[in-house]
């Protein structure tokens, strides 16, 4: 019996021995939409396809009336000429599109890349600062329901937020752990 209650008393004992572990979520999507850096990279490419948008756009009106110009002239000629006459247009304009097709998809791929990026940046902001504020897990609230409820008592995402902005606008200066642990200390 006193072996039982021994025992019992070292299990009750070691338990409250163990350290409570630090858990917490975060609004994944809430964190990169507000995060600084991915707003910046959007202006910048919303300007950049604005700017394609007026080039594509001037040149669709100049081809369009050199469209119109040569549909006039092939009127007049004969079937042979009319046939030569659209392959050569349609040659003289076959780069232009692929250059423009070309343009378009770099543009995306660069935007897509520097997303990437925004992502990893964050995610290694997230690790930094869950390692710094002694936290055994931080969980990512998103649409796939990874995190479907969470006491809002739990939820650092506007902590977060606020840490990476700061992260983001010092990084001249310091590398983003650094800011991390720097914004942690701060709260």
């Amino acid at each position: 019996m006193k072996k039982i209650i021994l025992s019992l008393a070292v299990l009750v004992f070691a338990a409250s021995c163990q350290e409570q572990e630090k858990i917490a979520f975060i609004d994944n999507g809430k964190v990169i939409n507000d995060y600084q850096m991915k707003i910046d990279i959007e202006d910048k490419f919303k300007t950049q396809n604005e700017n394609f948008s007026k080039q594509r756009d001037s040149i669709a009106r100049t081809y369009q009336m050199e469209m119109q110009s040569i549909q006039q002239r092939l009127a007049t000629m004969s079937p042979q000429k009319q046939q030569e006459e659209s392959q050569a247009f349609s040659q003289k304009w076959q780069p232009v599109q692929q250059q423009m097709q070309m343009q378009q998809q770099q543009m995306e791929q660069m935007f897509s890349t520097e997303m990437d990026s925004v992502i990893s940046k964050m995610n290694k902001f997230v690790e930094g600062y869950g390692k710094k504020n002694g936290y055994t897990f931080i969980l990512g609230k998103n649409q796939a329901g990874s995190v479907v409820y969470g006491d809002e008592a739990k939820d650092i995402t506007e902590n977060v937020i606020e840490a990476i902005n700061e992260s983001y606008n010092g990084k001249e200066a310091k590398t983003e752990e650094e800011t991390a642990e720097e914004a942690t200390e701060e709260k």
